[in-house]
């Protein structure tokens, strides 16, 4: 938890007709030598590599990578390069003209020889580079189509000089408002038939959705199969029909090559369980099988010995607008196992946290059962974690495995690291209250946020059970399960972070100034500073976004009268400083009950009332304020990966002696690189 098929491949691209000329033209003419980055230390490493749009691209080092065994690298490096070879897939999830489109505009850039110094040409870079950022041409967060800044008659002349084809509509859409919400979660609307993200069939609705997997029944309904997560829903002459994911089926040849990596892999696993694992899912893969699926994260999740572990599939549903289908994914881990022996504690008071929490007696578990937790380093990403990725992720989604088996919680130390040592605290000082504010969050809101971050997902997502009888979240709260979710996850830690346990447990120095810091770094983001990503007058319809809003503006509201928080306006600008933290958490473990008796009993009408009455409109006049006070600042708001490249080392034998991390020095060489080795479904 966190935080599209190509049927037939249209006007394939010059680029890719002629890709023996990609080495040579690209990255000798454009990138010369200068696509990697040799920094002197690990101390003097340089982040930030790029920033365009409301965009920054960041490196990540790989801590430890040199302690590894040569065995141990190559389970890296396959598992790394069975990741990449998905990387189309998450395009063409996200939007049906995405591999189109991308091809054609690569091609344009590999190939023009014009002006490239232009506005225009700058403009043309900008698009693409936010089209690689968000794996297709709707913006990562807000779902929104981007706009290009250059016109069609321009992109037309491009691709005439460079001999480049697109079909039509492809090109039109670019330009038009057709499918102009990757993802549509408004309420009182058909969202699936809104939806542009390429799950279902053009002419597939939300009731058709509904009415399709009703009928659809699990053999063991205690453990119900997650239907749905691999395929895609269209119909043939009126008939609904699944087409799944597969060897042999949609995505085929990406996932041929998904398949031949993890073989490779399996054969280097660390341990057995680890190996069994994998070749679970290479067989889900080759067959498509939700029991195989279901048999995989059984055994992935009770395979936790080892310094290697990744996160490879069809996952997270946050782009499906019904919650049944996953987009494709990969993370690649190394353990930091200074920080995992701090963290674990977490998992092993588990149980503590359940039972001193807020929430109904009826509604707590009696035994949290596996729950591990681990700091982690990745080495590599793709699909929906790539290049915007979490920071942290709780595995498997399925409530009878994390129930009977456990999950595994991992938080992703060198992204947050990356992210924490990329940027400047200038917009920090602009949004706080006061200097004990500032002071709070310089001193203790990195690792308030690592508490919140490890809290949300080890305790949140494992606490809390349904009622007997009640359907599963995404039955049950429909478009809203998925924010209904986060935000409980959040409060939960939310209600912990403001509590000495933490520092009885070693996790602090001290646990009052963390809370402190943590609650006024919520709040702050949740009322105004999340608003810098969203356009004026935009609705919020990204999940974590509209989590933070409703958890912030009800208990906001919540404690007006107490004057829990205040509102200050001082020279026209507005900030918010709590002045009862006690209070606040009390707060919070209201609105943490009530979120878990939504859940427990199914009650879509209370779910929806607290989205869409706190997490979904923005208060107009404090957004423009908000808007305008950001100007003056030139860091971006959102922030994205490379990934380092594993290189392998062969002696005159050709037998591989070690892995080499090289670190890239452009976002584009990176992007290029990868459409050229990893374009499997394009080249098809």
């Amino acid at each position: 938890m966190r935080i599209k098929s190509l049927f037939i491949v249209i006007f394939l691209s010059v680029f890719l007709l002629n890709c023996k000329d990609f080495s040579t033209d690209i990255i000798g003419d454009y990138f010369s030598n200068s696509e990697y980055y040799s920094p002197e230390s690990s101390e003097d490493f340089e982040y930030k590599i790029d920033q365009f749009a409301d965009l920054k691209i960041i490196r990540y080092q790989i801590p430890g990578w040199d302690e590894l065994t040569l065995k141990e690298k190559k389970l890296v490096y396959y598992l790394t390069q069975a990741g990449l070879s998905g990387r189309d897939i998450m395009y063409d999830q996200n939007y049906r003209h995405n591999l189109a489109i991308r091809s054609a505009l690569e091609n344009v850039y590999s190939n023009y020889s014009g002006d490239r110094k232009s506005d225009d040409w700058m403009e043309f870079e900008t698009y693409l580079k936010r089209v690689w950022f968000s794996n297709g041409i709707h913006h990562h967060y807000s779902n929104d189509k981007l706009k290009p800044g250059f016109t069609s008659d321009y992109l037309t002349g491009l691709m005439e000089s460079t001999d480049t084809e697109l079909i039509t509509e492809a090109f039109e859409v670019i330009f038009n408002d057709k499918d102009s919400k990757k993802v549509n979660k408004s309420k009182d609307v058909d969202n699936v038939l809104l939806s542009a993200v390429n799950f279902y069939g053009p002419d597939v609705t939300s009731k058709d959705v509904e009415s399709f997997y009703a009928e659809v029944t699990s053999p063991d309904p205690t453990k119900p199969l997650s239907h749905g997560l691999n395929s895609k829903l269209v119909k043939e002459d009126g008939v609904l029909k699944e087409i799944v994911y597969k060897s042999g089926g949609l995505y085929g040849v990406a996932i041929d090559e998904i398949i031949k990596w993890l073989d490779l892999a399996a054969g280097v696993a660390e341990n057995e369980p680890q190996g069994d694992a994998l070749r679970l899912l290479i067989e889900y893969y080759k067959t498509g099988d939700l029991q195989t699926w279901d048999d995989y994260n059984v055994a992935w999740t009770a395979a936790t010995d080892g310094n290697i572990d990744y996160i490879n599939s069809f996952i997270e549903v946050y782009n499906d607008p019904l919650a049944y289908r996953g987009s494709y994914e990969t993370i690649v881990q190394i353990n930091d196992f200074d920080m995992s022996r701090k963290m674990s504690v977490l998992s092993e008071n588990a149980q503590w946290f359940e039972d001193n929490s807020s929430l109904m007696e009826e509604h707590k578990k009696d035994s949290v059962v596996g729950v591990t937790y681990k700091t982690v380093n990745v080495a590599g990403e793709s699909g929906d974690a790539s290049p915007s990725t979490p920071i942290g992720v709780n595995l498997p989604n399925a409530n009878w495995i994390r129930g009977s088996i456990g999950s595994k919680s991992v938080s992703l130390g060198n992204i947050i690291h990356a992210y924490n040592n990329s940027g400047s605290s200038g917009r920090l000082k602009e949004f706080v209250h006061d200097d004990q504010e500032y002071d709070l969050e310089v001193e203790h809101g990195q690792l308030g946020d690592k508490l919140h971050t490890a809290l949300h997902e080890v305790v949140g997502h494992a606490s809390g059970q349904i009622n007997p009888g009640v359907g599963t979240t995404k039955e049950t709260l429909k478009n809203y399960g998925s924010t209904m979710e986060e935000g409980r996850a959040d409060l939960l830690g939310l209600y912990f972070l403001y509590t000495p346990k933490l520092q009885e447990l070693g996790l602090v120095e001290d646990w009052k100034s963390v809370g402190m810091a943590a609650y006024d770094g919520y709040i702050r983001n949740g009322l105004m500073t999340q608003l810098i990503r969203l356009e004026l007058g935009a609705d919020i319809e990204q999940t974590h976004m509209r989590n933070r809003q409703w958890v912030s503006a009800w208990s906001y509201e919540r404690g007006k009268e107490e004057n829990v928080i205040e509102q200050v306006k001082r020279d026209g600008k507005t900030y918010y400083n709590i002045n009862d933290y006690e209070r606040l958490r009390d707060i919070f473990g209201e609105l943490l009950r009530e979120t878990q008796r939504i859940k427990s009993e199914g009650d879509f009408q209370a779910a929806q009332d607290l989205v869409e009455g706190y997490g979904v409109k923005v208060d107009q006049e404090i957004h423009a304020e908000i808007l305008k006070r950001n100007e003056q600042f030139t860091g971006a708001a959102y922030g994205g990966f490379v990934n380092p490249e594993l290189v392998p080392r062969k002696d005159m034998s050709n037998k591989v002696y070690d892995i080499q991390v090289k670190y890239v020095n452009s976002f584009e060489y990176q992007m290029m690189k990868y459409a050229e080795d990893y374009g499997f479904l394009v080249k098809d």
